[in-house]
């Protein structure tokens, strides 16, 4: 029963533990490494940003990152492990200090599309057609200094430029509506959704919805799951929790609210998710305060409370629900949800 969901996570979630406001507290791990716990703590696929495959890609030609990428993908097939996706990491070069695509500089945008281009050429080599666009620093901290209007053409054309240099790849949107900047310009899937239908090819271009981007923005995961399924658009799922709204945390599946959890679950296991390839991302960190060589637990945790949902979900009372709906009798099927998420 299981067995129907794969698993991913990016390198990233195995970290050092550094936070805005103090340094690292655990060591490094090699990469080759952590690919060797991959299938040790239950997953199938990797996640990657195109420079956790080729490092400093700025510095090579592109001949020489598709080489690179092929021998990552050699390792890849050692461990029996798929490549899930490639983002390109546009928000760290000082060139994207004021968004990529959508920067006031012409230069800087330039570079932000060719950049995005090498890293469809690593997708390629990793064998996988899936590009997720986290538009980190697309947005601004003050409305005077871009024009909204010009930025979502700008994105449009960039989106464009990947649709039109390989026919095969397909292209989720991440969106998350502030952090680092105060307000991006995709803020939710709904954006996500709308923008997908001004580019070139709208049929490649979905959502990567994350349950604490959602969070973020007020509105919950499971609605918006709904809402990209209702258009076909949800590519992949990066699924955490959210203690608020307040920064990013990437908190362990179900470990603030298990019932927001469980509905998530409980969509993607009505709609047969997974059925057409999709894995079941997480995008989940440990705690600053988490020992080393415990510091794997959040992934192997959460993957673990999604299955037990799983297993929750299929064993509802479909007839009983559909019953208490007909009678609308909601406080009724409220006790009868939290009952059985108590297991009662």
């Amino acid at each position: 029963m299981p067995g129907e969901y794969r698993f991913t996570f990016g390198p990233w979630n195995i970290h050092e533990g550094g936070d805005p406001f103090g340094p690292t507290v655990r060591s490094s791990i090699e990469f080759g490494k952590k690919l060797k716990q991959y299938k040790q703590l239950g997953f199938d696929g990797v996640q990657f940003h195109d420079d956790d495959a080729v490092p400093d890609m700025n510095d090579l030609s592109p001949d020489q990152i598709t080489r690179k990428a092929k021998a990552v993908k050699s390792a890849l097939d050692g461990e029996g492990l798929a490549a899930e996706f490639v983002a390109p990491r546009l928000w760290e070069d000082p060139r994207t200090i004021d968004g990529g695509y959508t920067s006031n500089d012409p230069q800087c945008r330039q570079y932000a599309r060719e950049r995005s281009l090498r890293c469809v050429d690593i997708a390629k080599a990793l064998d996988t057609d899936l590009i997720v666009l986290w538009l980190a620093r697309e947005g601004t901290y003050i409305r005077e200094a871009k024009d909204s209007k010009l930025a979502v053409d700008r994105l449009v054309e960039a989106i464009n430029d990947m649709l039109d240099y390989d026919p095969k790849i397909r292209i989720a949107i991440e969106p998350k509506p502030n952090e680092p900047m105060d307000h991006t310009y995709i803020p939710t899937t709904g954006h996500a959704v709308a923008i997908s239908f001004l580019t070139d090819d709208p049929g490649r271009v979905g959502v990567n919805i994350e349950s604490a981007h959602a969070i973020l923005a007020g509105l919950d995961p499971s609605d918006e799951m709904g809402f990209a399924l209702a258009y076909d658009k949800l590519f992949t799922v990066h699924l955490n929790d959210q203690n608020g709204l307040k920064f990013d945390q990437d908190k362990t599946f179900g470990a603030v609210d298990l019932r927001r959890a469980f509905n998530q679950v409980r969509m993607l296991e009505q709609y047969d998710y997974g059925k057409k390839g999709e894995f079941v991302g997480l995008d989940v960190k440990a705690m600053r305060t988490q020992k080393a060589e415990a510091a794997t637990k959040h992934l192997s945790n959460s993957r673990l409370i999604f299955l037990h949902l799983v297993e929750l979900v299929r064993s509802l009372d479909k007839a009983q629900i559909d019953n208490l709906i007909s009678q609308r009798d909601y406080e009724e099927l409220e006790m009868l949800i939290v009952n059985h998420l108590m297991g009662k």
